[in-house]
């Protein structure tokens, strides 16, 4: 396929993941508008206001200025000056993300990766930084550069994402970006190579494993508490328009909640404010946001305590072994090749839970709101450690197995070439 037609796709499809996010934003708005509003508000407020989301959803900084009616209403220290809003709505994020591992699929099965990404790079940065140009008001103020650079790098993230996991199944592309990749790595040692490969196929493995089981966590919690979030559904009383608002706000916040029990399970957990806490050892806050979905959260210490920090430990454990079992035994390695495999697969999962980490937290109102989410850098430093320790132990069990399947493994029997000699 040529090249000037994949940059079209891509660009189109990242167009229509833009036009998506925005409208998944926009339609409860619209709702809010007619049946709340009666169409008598003005119109273009709703629309800057489904930017405004779309953009905190990628993480862009969005500065709010309250009138005194309402800063007066929400009752916080600091409510009546301006203050940011960095608590991004994940979900948002991760709509674009989907959109760019198709992306960069679709661009590598055609070919070029690198012209389709890049197209689909700088459409979404376009249209980012128009949409925060747009969407500024008095009230609401999202930062202009970071509206053109965060929803581009998340497209850019998801893309590189898509094109790794297509050159895994389909082999390399034969572009020239691509030829001149695959010419550095190829003189690269292959021990160097596989050993890259697995500490990040571990790290990578036991960090989603961590988080997959964040999320079932999080559905359990649902499902038990489902009689207090309905009754704070009812508590609030916000109508059919404004319950179809805040369900799409909670919506865009899950995968915030996800990474927030995966920093429970690993044991630094998160704060809903300054000096709250809710961790396996101790859960203490204050009064939190209206959010019905926060209902959900555990009113005590966790049943088994600090037993769920085993889970990261067997996870690097069970990675390592599944892993290092799919990768050649080089017998010119030596044993300090796995020891650093077992130490780089904690450091890419406390690297890569650590920026989820810091991305799903921020301030989400002025005064003590200003807190909320985990402590990034004891995420990352409690998931190395505890994914180090489980990955050094499988990596090294995995050697062995290996090493002694080699010794004891039959060996053809020697037989005299009966050809005569000339």
């Amino acid at each position: 396929m040529r090249r000037t037609t994949i940059a079209l796709l891509a660009a189109l499809e990242a167009s229509v993941s833009t036009l998506i996010g925005y409208g998944v934003a926009l339609v409860p708005l619209m709702l809010l508008w007619a049946i709340a509003f009666g169409l008598a508000a003005p119109i273009d407020v709703f629309f800057r206001v489904a930017g405004d989301l779309w953009l905190l959803g990628h993480g862009v900084d969005v500065t709010v200025r309250l009138d005194a009616v309402t800063a007066a209403t929400v009752g916080l220290p600091g409510a009546d000056e301006a203050f940011t809003v960095t608590l991004p709505l994940l979900g948002f994020a991760v709509l674009t993300f989907a959109f760019a591992l198709r992306i960069g699929r679709r661009a590598t099965q055609g070919g070029n990766p690198v012209v389709g990404a890049a197209a689909a790079v700088v459409t979404v940065g376009i249209l980012g930084g128009v949409m925060g140009a747009l969407a500024a008001t008095e009230a609401a103020v999202p930062s202009p550069w970071q509206s053109a650079v965060l929803p581009a790098l998340v497209m850019a993230a998801g893309t590189l994402v898509g094109i790794a996991r297509a050159f895994a199944r389909l082999g390399w592309a034969t572009d020239a970006t691509t030829s001149v990749v695959r010419g550095w790595v190829d003189r690269l040692p292959r021990v160097a190579v596989d050993g890259v490969r697995t500490a990040v196929r571990v790290g990578v493995g036991a960090a989603f494993g961590v988080i997959a089981v964040a999320a079932l966590l999080v559905v359990v919690r649902i499902v038990l508490d489902h009689a207090t979030i309905v009754g704070l559904y009812q508590t609030l009383g916000a109508g059919v328009d404004g319950d179809a608002t805040i369900t799409m706000v909670q919506l865009a916040l899950v995968p915030n909640l996800v990474m927030w029990a995966a920093a429970w399970i690993l044991g630094p957990g998160f704060a809903l404010g300054a000096g709250t806490t809710v961790s396996p050892a101790v859960t203490l806050i204050g009064p939190v946001p209206g959010l019905p979905l926060l209902g959900a959260l555990p009113p005590g210490g966790a049943p088994l305590g600090v037993l769920w920090l085993a889970l990261p430990v067997l996870l690097g454990f069970a990675g390592a072994i599944a892993v290092a079992a799919s990768v050649p035994v080089h017998e010119e390695a030596p044993w300090w090749t796995t020891l650093v495999v077992g130490l780089g697969s904690g450091v890419v999962a406390g690297a890569l839970l650590g920026v989820f980490a810091a991305w799903s937290g921020g301030a989400a109102g002025p005064g003590r709101l200003a807190e909320v989410g985990p402590d990034a850098l004891l995420v990352a430093a409690s998931a190395a450690a505890s994914v180090g320790v489980g990955a050094l132990a499988g990596v090294f069990a995995a050697r062995a197995r290996a090493r002694n399947a080699m010794v004891d493994a039959p060996r053809e029997p020697w037989v005299e070439d009966p050809s005569p000699v000339a």
